[in-house]
């Protein structure tokens, strides 16, 4: 990964990331962390990088290295309810603006994973396109979101065991649709999601 931090002149960058935008079930989750830049060289070492290209049990060590070594780390989610009023997409930048806003220290720059800003942000942001591939912090973000997320879900599979939560994490897998035309909806499905307009 050739780090667009390591061209760059402001010295308290936060990558921002998102996960969940495609999911039927639960939050959306995203992430902010703030990593010197002494230490990208040692984030790269450690095979920090998109979390989609991960395993799970790769996420989970990283994830403490992360947290130890982040000058300041921060979630922000939107829930299901803010998700069917507002839209998936504006509900991510309000999540991404949550994660933002409660950052411990206040940043200089942000890279924002995606094209959208963050609106309403009095923080200079840029926007980049395969934000994963392009940046360590916005990896280091998708992973800490990612593992924050697949945990939420694994404690809710056992509220709806029924939905196989464990396994897909709410996205809308064959297992997963089955499970809605049998059963229903619960008040955590996402509503405004084409899939989830059933009957109860």
């Amino acid at each position: 990964m050739t780090s667009y931090e390591f061209t760059c002149t402001e010295d308290l960058i936060a990558g921002v990331d998102e996960v969940g935008r495609g999911a039927l079930f639960g939050v959306v989750v995203t992430a902010a962390v703030i990593l010197p830049k002494s230490a990208l060289i040692d984030c790269q070492e450690w095979g920090i990088k998109d979390s989609k290209k991960l395993s799970a049990r790769r996420r989970e060590l990283l994830v403490p290295q992360i947290q130890e070594i982040a000058t300041a780390y921060n979630i922000g989610i939107a829930t299901v309810a803010e998700i069917d009023k507002l839209n998936i997409l504006q509900a991510t930048l309000v999540a991404m603006h949550r994660a933002i806003t409660g950052l411990e220290i206040t940043p200089e720059l942000c890279l924002i994973d995606g094209n959208k800003p963050v609106p309403n942000l009095d923080i200079l942001q840029q926007t980049l396109v395969k934000g994963e591939d392009r940046s360590i912090s916005i990896a280091a973000a998708s992973i800490l979101a990612k593992v924050w997320r697949d945990r939420l879900m694994i404690e809710l599979d056992s509220l709806y065991p029924l939905y196989h939560l464990a396994h897909h994490k709410g996205y809308g897998t064959a297992r997963h649709l089955m499970a809605i035309e049998q059963h229903g909806i619960t008040p955590e499905h996402r509503q405004s999601f084409s899939p989830c307009q059933v009957r109860n």
